[in-house]
């Protein structure tokens, strides 16, 4: 039978026991001159390409018209937050890995749809530079359809557990009220 995820615990992760995350203390200098101190968590798993994950925005058309030019977003329990969020698939980019290939994959094995062609590939993005030295790229993946809305089977890794949504796009923006409301 099937359960909600939910966290059990919380505490403090010594540093010697964390896998993808480390503590940093940064000695900084302001614009005035004034030496300070930070505090930031970084990823451990970055590799050579500087670029730590990407999120995939995906372009689902029908090559015969049948249903509307679509996109996909995910359900997945995050326990950081201790709930589920929507977001885009995404994933960490792999050692000799570029981006657009992390994007590929991720797709494939989030969503079980094959991507055709890389659209367009966003500059380094930041979501909390405040709080993480974490990075990511945005890719725009386009995949086709013969005709109707394909259904292909994931391909998660033990522990993962994602629910699929697509949602045509010119809704994206409605559907994801509703998610906040």
């Amino acid at each position: 039978m099937s359960q909600q995820p939910k966290n059990l615990s919380k505490e403090i992760l010594p540093a010697s026991e964390a896998k993808w995350v480390t503590l940093k203390k940064i000695k900084w200098q302001d614009d005035k001159g004034v030496e300070r101190v930070w505090e930031s968590a970084e990823r451990t798993t970055r590799k050579a390409t500087g670029i730590d994950a990407v999120a995939i925005f995906t372009l689902i058309r029908s090559k015969t018209n049948a249903f509307p030019l679509s996109t996909i977003v995910v359900e997945q329990y995050r326990p950081p937050v201790g709930k589920f969020v929507v977001e885009f698939p995404a994933g960490l980019v792999d050692e000799n890995e570029t981006p657009e290939q992390a994007a590929l994959r991720e797709l494939e094995e989030e969503t079980g749809y094959v991507g055709e062609e890389i659209i367009h590939v966003s500059p380094i993005l930041a979501g909390d530079p405040g709080m993480t030295n974490a990075t990511m790229k945005l890719v725009f993946v386009g995949v086709a359809c013969e005709d109707q809305l394909e259904t292909p089977e994931q391909k998660l890794d033990d522990g993962e557990s994602i629910t699929i949504r697509v949602v045509e796009l010119a809704k994206l923006n409605q559907i994801l009220k509703e998610y906040s409301s």
